[in-house]
């Protein structure tokens, strides 16, 4: 796997990819991660969260220049990205757990409610060109809900895959809560099926 700036046409970097074995053991200890995570309060999330965003805020000119070099976008516009990350990561930790509040209806019940609970450890499959936007809009909301998550990110944008999960990692939150993972597209169909997958959610074209 190699990232390829695509202005010179030259070789940032190249990953080695992982293997199905790893990536099983990358599942199954997201799993256990989850499972503590969502016994955590959503003061106690949100705290995470809004380091993040601190992170975000600090970092953003670093990061965007990387996101520039690795996929192109003007600079300017990789800054912007990344500042919109850091509000989407305070609007919900600021939000989370009105939105996930128990939801009364009326029934002949004595009691009657919708209430919402994690689903557990999250597949990411994105694109490369928001490379941090595309993460965050689905992984804000997804932790302060309760899940884990697993990145798969575009080939090209390798080195921003791996500075989020710095990111996350620096703010606290578990080294096995979020982890990226290096697989091609072409390897994906075994872990999109992995029985430590609950869910799935993808942007781009089929």
């Amino acid at each position: 796997m190699k990232t390829i700036n695509p202005v010179t046409g030259e070789v940032i970097k190249e990953y080695a990819e992982m293997s199905f074995e790893e990536v099983s053991g990358i599942i199954y200890r997201a799993n256990i991660a989850q499972k503590q995570w969502s016994e955590r309060s959503f003061i106690n999330r949100s705290a995470n969260l809004n380091k993040v965003a601190e992170l975000l805020k600090d970092r953003k000119e670093e990061l965007g220049k990387l996101m520039s070099t690795e996929m192109g976008k003007p600079f300017a516009q990789s800054v912007g990205e990344i500042e919109k990350c850091a509000w989407v990561c305070e609007y919900y930790a600021e939000n989370a757990e009105e939105f996930l509040a128990n939801n009364e209806v009326k029934t002949e019940a004595s009691k009657s409610y919708v209430t919402f609970n994690p689903l557990g450890t999250v597949l990411s499959i994105m694109p490369w060109n928001f490379p941090f936007w595309q993460l965050f809009r689905f992984a804000a909301p997804a932790l302060m809900a309760g899940n884990a998550v697993i990145l798969s990110h575009s080939e090209n944008v390798t080195g921003c895959a791996l500075e989020m999960e710095k990111l996350m990692h620096s703010s606290g939150i578990s080294k096995d809560l979020f982890r990226t993972i290096l697989v091609s597209s072409e390897n994906m169909k075994p872990i999109i099926q992995h029985d430590g997958i609950a869910a799935v959610t993808l942007t781009g074209s089929t």
